[in-house]
């Protein structure tokens, strides 16, 4: 089946070859036997294994000789492949191709249905756990604010207090309305109606940029170490979701210099954010991407609901790249992984 995300082809049924589903192989799209029939979407024989570009080790592992397979279409989509394999050498005939082009054309229809169903199902779940998690997190700070707000309608206070009252009424409203942004964020995300456009950016400028929005005043605590020359093919909207909010939390909870750097390594960028805090708590390490989860001192300071690395996350996957944690000593380090 093909992981849109990811741009792999997943193992997810088999017979005979129970093992390439326990290992969850995965094919890049466009590589090896499999990937070759989801790009060309057309059938694909190859008549000697063992002399042939197969990026599957099982299927030399379990002796397979000759392969068949056919894509699984539904209109102009691909939802994966499907092949068949002999552990003697075989020449497939029309015939045989084109009986598997039926038995993948019928099956691509119930998979497409069964797809449908599952979205539906899963749809109505995160509708009702959205609900229920928006009302349970804005409740706080929407009767902060209407308390406030009655207080100082109704009452007369000195100046220096009312000032006072103001400021935590403006501070407990920003929070709120970041919250609002952050739980609609998650549900678009949830519901994949996020739309990508990559498009070829100057890296530097861009991630200064961001620096600029999500840091104002503490620019100079921030360095972007890259090349002027360095350039990506990503999406600014994620850029920016993703690196401000590590920018944002470098600053909050760690230390300056932050360090924004950049690396190839394989077929991905690898964009660092690294700060000189104390770091992140080992213990709180298994959760930093749960939802609604926060460290001692992010409860403590009362900033943030625990959504931030969550939606990065998300934004990053969406993008078919990912976020991750490297633990490098003191100080704490996020990789943003954009595919090139």
């Amino acid at each position: 089946m093909l992981d849109i995300e990811r741009q792999e082809l997943v193992a997810r049924a088999a017979k005979g070859l129970e093992e390439e589903v326990e290992a969850g192989t995965r094919i890049p799209f466009g590589k090896g036997f499999a990937g070759r029939i989801a790009a060309t979407r057309d059938i694909v024989i190859i008549e000697d294994v063992d002399h042939s570009y197969v990026l599957n080790p099982i299927l030399h592992e379990k002796g397979v000789k000759s392969l068949l397979g056919a894509p699984l279409l539904m209109g102009d989509r691909v939802l994966g492949v499907v092949h068949v394999g002999t552990l003697t050498p075989r020449l497939f005939t029309e015939e045989d191709a084109e009986l598997l082009r039926v038995v993948a054309a019928r099956a691509a229809i119930a998979i497409d249905r069964s797809l449908a169903y599952e979205e539906v199902v899963r749809l109505t779940e995160l509708q009702r756990d959205f609900v229920a998690l928006a009302a349970h997190e804005l409740r706080t700070p929407a009767t902060t604010v209407y308390g406030l707000a009655a207080t100082l309608a109704h009452r007369n206070f000195p100046p220096e207090q009312t000032a006072q009252l103001q400021e935590t009424l403006h501070t407990q409203a920003e929070r709120m309305s970041r919250l609002v942004e952050q739980l609609l964020d998650m549900s678009r995300l949830d519901a994949a109606s996020i739309r990508v456009a990559p498009e070829r950016i100057a890296l530097k400028a861009e991630l200064e940029q961001i620096v600029r929005t999500a840091a104002p005043g503490k620019e100079g605590e921030v360095h972007v170490d890259i090349p002027e020359g360095q350039t990506v093919v990503a999406d600014r909207w994620v850029l920016e979701r993703v690196v401000g909010n590590l920018v944002t939390n470098a600053l909050r909870y760690g230390a300056p210099p932050v360090h924004i750097t950049a690396r190839q390594n394989g077929s991905h960028l690898r964009v660092s954010v690294e700060d000189n805090g104390p770091g992140i708590d080992p213990e709180f390490v298994p959760n930093l991407f749960d939802r609604f989860q926060r460290s001692d001192d992010a409860r403590q300071s009362g900033t943030g609901a625990g959504l931030g690395l969550s939606i990065a996350q998300l934004y990053a996957r969406a993008h078919g790249g990912d976020l991750v944690y490297e633990p490098a000593g003191p100080g704490t380090r996020f990789d943003l992984l954009l595919p090139t």
